[in-house]
């Protein structure tokens, strides 16, 4: 079984809380995440403009400059599901679900390996999108110079 990288896990979930509210589109439906490249699919209209794909970028690496505090704390189910799609968590969670706390920036229920804080992350890229039949694709690196 394959081990998911920490600091890439916790790339996505911060740019799944700045491509929400940039594009309005919610979280990826579809991730793949590992050490060296990553991507993830969003249901979205079109294809992004060069401008969103550089704000996007900017605003992960804004909040891996403010070295927020990732921590998790875990939910009865039931509370869980008013505040969260739960439709990505693995079927054996059970009726305790964790959710994972990017600071005040971002909560999400998952059952992933995180650091403990932005700080560790290296600078983020968005190395390529795609769009195809509504489907956003965003390609995704870190450690490349600022």
């Amino acid at each position: 079984m394959k081990t998911v990288d920490p600091r890439m896990h916790t790339a996505e979930h911060i740019l799944n809380q700045a491509v929400d509210r940039r594009l309005g589109c919610g979280r990826c439906f579809s991730a793949h995440i590992e050490r060296r490249k990553s991507k993830c699919d969003y249901r979205y209209p079109h294809p992004l403009a060069a401008d969103d794909v550089a704000a996007l970028e900017a605003e992960v690496n804004r909040v891996i400059a403010l070295d927020l505090p990732v921590t998790w704390h875990l939910e009865p189910r039931s509370a869980a599901e008013s505040r969260f799609d739960l439709a990505r968590l693995p079927a054996e969670t059970g009726e305790t679900v964790r959710v994972v706390c990017v600071g005040d920036y971002d909560a999400c229920p998952c059952a992933g390996p995180h650091v403990t804080r932005t700080g560790l992350l290296e600078h983020f890229r968005i190395t390529g999108t795609d769009h195809h039949d509504g489907v956003l694709r965003l390609r995704f690196k870190l450690g490349f110079p600022a």
